[in-house]
């Protein structure tokens, strides 16, 4: 039996996947299973046909459509020479760390030939999410959509929409990115861009040998869509318009806000945003690019290309003589490094914060940390010859620590067995050991350095982070995610943090609520959140080259004294390394 899938989300020329579910009632709603194969496809774009790791022969992945409450169990099994694990981006994973997904922090990857059943209940979430693989930079096909509807009978905080529309943004390689990723790390220069950015799979006509890919959107006149919007992209934060059309922000990352309109989105990658799309009351006689390119700060290479959708009207039948006479309208998007656009249109995003959708930000403060985030060098081995500035590595790093992963158990597995001694050390810095000018002059040493240190919370222990960005190779936006748990952002600002004067205006009233934020180009952001869910959490920039070098990082939150404040036990399926 197919996934009961909502008719709004029937989609003109988009076809609907089916898995295998079978149904059983659970508490408060549905256990639903899932069946993904980790398969080599053969995937053919811009004229090129490639051999590439998918699940179940798809690119994009299959959808996952479920409601709030449900208990989802997806066996996993892996068809291919790559070790695979697969995140759940943004889903709380309360007490379920096991099924959080990121390699050797919460498991050890899937070898080939296993299978791995991930078993978790999505609990007061509701919305726009994704999944993907979390390992290497495999999730450049490995990802897909996640849907989460409301409870039945509760309805959404705004108009209910015509229809429903995934629309997920990804990056196309000719090269496998693999090797791109696998040369970059051992020539310690940055990595070769994308061939194109995509739409739902697609990269769309603006590009050579393309035409033929291209995703068309559909509608008919006076109706209201709602566009789920997903940034599954590796490397790059995208602005997003429909020509002559306004879009209405509605959600992000799964978390109601504020209504408000807006010709332009910016959108980074892990984050989604829901908008509403009213079309033109009568049949425009025109066609329209939806089209998508990068914001890019940074000083290092990106695909500066576009994609682009179409979305088309259904003509009335007396218009259909006159087809050929059909207009083309594009968008007119910010400059690829518009800051200020940036920062506006994050500025407008707030919570509810109503009595049914309330903004529980913590008010007080147990921890407060002060975060460098950004790019730095590593020394090059002496038998080496390396690509990055001056003969250097390029390395990324929070606080001065380049994260690095263990490679024979996960962070979490030693943990639970209390066999950490030789893993991690219990000591991440709660502020940066030597502090600088961090958005001025660059200080002479550039080094960072290398370690597996956990930050170590008490359960329900509130927490503050500012999250600085630096200016050592160029300061640049860093888009970053928390697993585990949901983030307020309370403030944000350019320049250096002021201990005495920003917090003064922090937003404690509405602040928006999300998993993944953007740390300011030459700026600052202010997080707070509860530490209410035992388990190891990974926290790292989601553009995948910054990861890579190392922009990353865990908390350990401990167990509480009550039973259900206790991190569940593992379950007996959990790969080994």
């Amino acid at each position: 039996m197919g996934v009961p899938i909502p008719q709004s989300f029937a989609m003109p020329g988009m076809l609907l996947f089916s898995l295998f579910i079978f149904p059983q009632f659970a508490v408060g709603g549905i256990t639903r299973h899932y069946h993904f194969d980790i398969m080599y496809q053969n995937v053919s774009r811009l004229c090129h046909t490639k051999h590439r790791v998918t699940v179940n022969g798809q690119f994009p992945g299959p959808r996952i459509v479920a409601r709030e409450g449900d208990r989802l169990l997806i066996k996993v099994v892996n068809h291919v020479q790559n070790n695979i694990s697969i995140h759940w981006h943004g889903i709380r994973q309360l007490r379920s760390g096991w099924a959080d997904g990121p390699a050797y922090v919460t498991q050890c990857p899937i070898q080939t030939g296993q299978s791995y059943v991930y078993n978790y209940t999505i609990v007061g979430q509701r919305g726009t999410l994704f999944w993907h693989a979390h390992i290497s930079w495999l999730r450049s096909t490995v990802y897909g959509a996640i849907i989460i509807l409301p409870k039945h009978g509760a309805p959404y905080p705004f108009s209910k929409p015509y229809k429903e529309v995934p629309i997920i943004f990804g990056e196309w390689w000719n090269a496998d990115t693999e090797a791109v990723i696998t040369q970059a790390l051992q020539s310690g220069g940055g990595p070769n861009v994308s061939d194109a950015y995509t739409m739902n799979g697609l990269p769309g006509p603006l590009y050579n040998c393309s035409a033929k890919d291209t995703f068309k959107l559909k509608v008919k006149p006076g109706k209201t869509y709602l566009l789920r919007l997903i940034n599954a992209a590796l490397n790059d934060e995208l602005f997003f318009s429909i020509a002559n059309h306004t879009l209405t922000v509605v959600e992000v990352d799964a978390i109601y806000v504020k209504p408000f309109e807006t010709e332009t989105i910016l959108i980074a990658p892990g984050q989604t945003t829901n908008v509403l799309l009213k079309t033109k009351s009568h049949y425009p006689n025109a066609t329209f690019f939806m089209n998508a390119r990068p914001y890019a700060t940074g000083q290092g290479t990106f695909d500066n290309s576009t994609v682009a959708g179409i979305l088309e009207y259904e003509a009335p039948p007396h218009f259909l003589h006159s087809m050929n006479k059909i207009s083309l309208y594009k968008p007119i998007l910010p400059a690829l490094n518009d800051t200020a656009f940036a920062t506006n249109f994050s500025n407008r995003l707030r919570s509810l914060a109503t009595s049914q959708f309330p903004a529980n930000v913590p008010h007080k403060v147990d921890r407060r940390l002060f975060f460098t985030i950004g790019l730095g060098t590593s020394p090059c081995q002496s038998n080496q010859t390396c690509q990055g500035p001056n003969g250097t590595r390029f390395a990324a790093s929070v606080n001065n620590v380049s994260f690095n992963l263990p490679t024979t158990t996960s962070l979490l597995q030693s943990h639970y067995s209390g066999q950490s001694n030789g893993v991690y050390s219990p000591n991440f810095p709660i502020s940066p050991l030597i502090p600088f000018n961090y958005t001025g002059t660059p200080p002479n040493n550039t080094m960072v350095s290398n370690g597996t240190k956990l930050m170590v919370l008490p359960f329900n222990t509130s927490v503050e982070v500012v999250m600085q960005d630096t200016s050592i190779l160029g300061a640049e936006s860093h888009p970053l995610h928390l697993h585990g748990f949901n983030l307020f952002v309370v403030g944000q600002g350019f320049g250096n943090f002021d201990a005495n004067k920003d917090p003064a205006k922090y937003n404690l009233v509405d602040p928006i609520e999300r998993n993944t934020v953007g740390v300011p180009s030459g700026g600052w952001v202010a997080i707070r959140f509860l530490a209410d869910n035992p388990g190891v959490w990974f926290m790292h920039c989601h553009l995948e080259v910054h990861t890579s070098w190392g922009l990353k990082m865990a908390w350990l939150v401990l167990d509480g004294k009550l039973p259900h404040q206790k991190l569940l036990p593992p379950p007996a399926d959990l790969p080994k390394c």
